[in-house]
Formats: C-alpha cells, sequence, structure tokens
C-alpha cells in the first residue's frame, strides 16, 4: 500500500476493457512473432518491415502495459495519455500495412518450395496479424475523446489525424525512396519540399502534444495548429495537381503502366502510389481541418 491507502498496482489496468485490449495485443503479436520465426519465415525488405511492425509494435505494448499495472507512469515527463492513444493509432496502421503486405508477397495458391506445412503458418501469421489490427483499434475507440470528457489533444480525431497524416507521409517517402524519379523535373521536386515540410511540422506538433510541454509555450498552441493545418491543406491541394501532371501527362511521363516495368521495380508503380497517397493526405488535413474548428483542447500534460 502507498502512503495515501492505494495499491501499487493498478487493478483496472488488467480488468477493463482497455486492460483486455492490450493483454489481446501481447498475445497475438507474440504469437505472431513465433510463427514467423518457426516456420512461416521472411526476406527482403517487406519481410523485414513486416517482422519489424510486430516486434516494434509488442515491446512498446510490453512497456505500456508494465508502467500501467504498476503505476510507474506518472515517473515518466511525458502526457502518458497522449503517448498511449498516438501509439495505439500507429500501431494499428502499422499492422494493417504488415497484414497487407505479408500475405501479397509470401503467400500464394500453390505450395512454397518449403513445403505446405509453411503455407498454413504463413496463413495463421497473416490471420493473427490482421486480428491484432482490431485489438489496436480497440484501444483507440476506448480512449478516444468522448462528449463531456477532458481529454488531451491526441485523444481527439485532429490528433489522431495527425498521426495517420505522419504515416500517409512516410508511404510517400518510400515511394519516392522507390526509384520515383522525383528530380527530373523541379516541380515534382516542389512536392517532395511539401510532403517534407508536412510531415516535419506534424511530428513536432505531435512531439509537443505528448511531451506535454505545449502550455509552456509562448504562443497558444491550438491557433497554431489550426493554421498550420490549413497551410499543409493548401500545400497538399497544390502537390495533388502537380505531381499527377509530371508524372502521368503524355508531355512530362507516361499516361499507362510500362509492359516492361517489373514489379516492385517501376517507377511508374512508385508514381502512382505518391498520387494516391497525396490525394489521401489531402482529405485527411481537409478533415481535420473542419474538425479542429469545433474543438478546443487541453494543451497541459493529462
Amino acid at each position: 500500500m502507498d502512503p495515501h491507502g492505494g495499491h501499487y498496482l493498478n487493478k483496472s489496468a488488467v480488468l477493463s476493457g482497455l486492460g483486455i485490449a492490450r493483454i489481446c495485443q501481447l498475445l497475438l503479436g507474440c504469437t505472431t512473432m513465433s510463427l514467423v520465426s518457426h516456420s512461416a519465415g521472411f526476406k527482403a525488405d517487406y519481410g523485414v518491415y513486416c517482422m519489424f511492425v510486430w516486434c516494434f509494435c509488442f515491446a512498446v505494448t510490453l512497456v505500456v502495459f508494465t508502467m500501467d499495472v504498476t503505476r510507474l507512469h506518472g515517473c515518466v515527463p511525458i502526457s502518458w495519455d497522449n503517448f498511449t492513444v498516438s501509439f495505439a493509432m500507429l500501431a494499428t496502421l502499422m499492422y494493417i500495412t504488415a497484414s497487407v503486405v505479408y500475405p501479397v508477397y509470401f503467400l500464394s495458391n500453390e505450395c512454397p518450395s518449403e513445403g505446405c506445412e509453411t503455407r498454413d503458418y504463413r496463413i495463421a501469421v497473416t490471420v493473427c496479424s490482421s486480428v491484432c489490427c482490431f485489438a489496436y483499434g480497440a484501444e483507440v475507440f476506448l480512449t478516444r475523446a468522448k462528449p463531456g470528457n477532458v481529454v488531451g489533444y491526441m485523444a481527439t480525431l485532429s490528433g489522431l489525424l495527425k498521426v495517420v497524416q505522419a504515416f500517409v507521409a512516410c508511404i510517400i517517402f518510400g515511394a519516392l525512396a522507390n526509384d520515383s524519379e522525383y528530380n527530373r523535373h523541379i516541380p515534382t521536386q516542389y512536392c517532395v519540399v511539401v510532403y517534407s515540410l508536412c510531415f516535419s511540422v506534424t511530428v513536432l506538433v505531435v512531439a509537443a502534444t505528448v511531451s506535454g510541454r505545449t502550455a509552456a509555450l509562448r504562443f497558444p498552441f491550438d491557433r497554431f495548429v489550426v493554421i498550420y493545418t490549413f497551410v499543409a491543406m493548401l500545400l497538399y491541394l497544390s502537390a495533388a495537381v502537380i505531381w499527377p501532371v509530371f508524372s502521368f501527362d503524355r508531355k512530362y511521363g507516361t499516361p499507362g503502366r510500362p509492359y516492361n516495368c517489373p514489379r516492385g521495380q517501376c517507377p511508374w508503380d512508385s508514381k502512382l502510389v505518391v498520387a494516391v497517397f497525396t490525394q489521401v493526405n489531402l482529405i485527411l488535413y481537409f478533415s481535420d481541418l473542419v474538425y479542429s474548428q469545433r474543438i478546443r483542447f487541453v494543451s497541459h500534460s493529462v
């Protein structure tokens, strides 16, 4: 017992809906890693990425769960609630991509050279990874902002959208790095500047909120976030127009996918991914701007 009469261990961190969701995350994450290590296997950059997702999310979830159960999160100089909901949102997105990437590159109707047992293990990995998406999504659902409750900014829809925007930007960067030929035209280089600038500021907004130091800033943080979101929407709007023109117009690029383009190593595919996710982020920033007009968030540690 502590001096105030409370228990050292936090039972609600285990017995609550949030605790059950995190236990499911740990069980499914451990099962997925065990199946991959035992027989399913992974290789190449795509496999390494999937394994990184499962290991990273498991490790952070274990730390979060342990800190909540032992109440040690009070000793960490960050806004704990903002951190946990941000991580849950990020983990949901990472698990979704891993659950799509792994079966695309490692599953087929025919048995691999390693045997049909390996295919069965890979099916099990895909199922466990997919189910774990819902476990992390459940945590986001349970910790999101609800009417009448005082919450941190990251628990609001606007805060969650910031995490999604940053994640989508990472997908864009991955496609740009995969031989997208963005340096062939100055306008496409401008688009890369737009993606980098918006990503950097978005990450800074999330980091400042999670650190719980926004109240110490010498300017109204909530107003800055709204103004930045408006500017980012305009920048993405320009990129959403410029990138497709200089990538798929006959004068500057190729409208259709070339026949001699190998899968996974085709600049046209990378350009298409960038174009699609630029539109996605434009919608996200617009939705963020609309929602941010309706909320006021707590700018100190919650």
